[in-house]
């Protein structure tokens, strides 16, 4: 996916989830920032953000947040890029051969997935989860307590078992690491039920991505270590 507009700025403060002050040629804007996650690891005071120029003229903030550098490395932050990239890695190709038909937003029994996907053969349900906490090259998710994530587990467990072919991808939004895990110590129920999900046949899997301050797209294949 590309951002049609971006700039760079230094970030200064989050009064909350929603916004931020970012310093731009020596003036404070207030900015939307696209992922309500913590991100307390990241958005640190004076560290380097990039920020797109909204489309529209009269939204109450001109910018979004959308990549922050973290020492020498670049990561996005948008929350909707994810299931822009695998849609887009989807529509080449990747992941499941000869799709004869793909839906996003797909609503089964009282759950809704990402992703419904149809090959000539069997038929898919695909969920897609953002990852923006790193440590020293391993890669974690939640980086707060999930309860819809645990939710949609135990929904792809059921989806399986119903005989549809269940599968969890994690979007790594940065490039360059060597692993990714259950993050227990924030959220031990996810991890536990992400477990469960791999013994119940849940294809899991992770990428990291290629960033630049105006582009994300889905990269290579990154190992899960439960």
């Amino acid at each position: 996916m590309v951002y049609q507009k971006i700039v760079e700025g230094r970030f200064l403060s989050r009064p909350n989830r929603f916004i931020a002050h970012v310093e731009l040629d020596g003036e404070v804007q207030v900015c939307h920032v696209k992922n309500t996650g913590r991100c307390r690891e990241l958005l640190v005071p004076g560290c380097r953000v990039f920020l797109e120029v909204a489309s529209n003229p009269q939204r109450k903030t001109k910018y979004d947040l959308v990549a922050v550098y973290k020492g020498e490395r670049l990561i996005n932050l948008d929350s909707q890029a994810p299931n822009q990239v695998v849609r887009e890695f989807l529509e080449v190709g990747g992941l499941f051969p000869k799709i004869q038909k793909m839906k996003p937003e797909y609503t089964w029994n009282q759950s809704r997935f990402d992703f419904y996907v149809e090959t000539p053969d069997e038929k898919h349900l695909l969920e897609v989860k953002g990852v923006t906490l790193e440590e020293e090259g391993r890669t974690f998710f939640p980086d707060a307590p999930t309860q819809r994530g645990v939710k949609h587990l135990q929904e792809l467990i059921a989806c399986q078992e119903e005989g549809y072919q269940a599968h969890l991808l994690f979007v790594i939004q940065m490039e360059g690491v060597h692993s990714f895990s259950p993050n227990d110590k924030t959220h031990p129920a996810f991890g536990e039920a992400l477990r469960q999900a791999a013994a119940s046949g849940v294809d899991l899997r992770a990428y990291d991505c290629r960033v630049l301050p105006n582009r994300l797209e889905l990269h290579a294949p990154v190992k899960i270590q439960l």
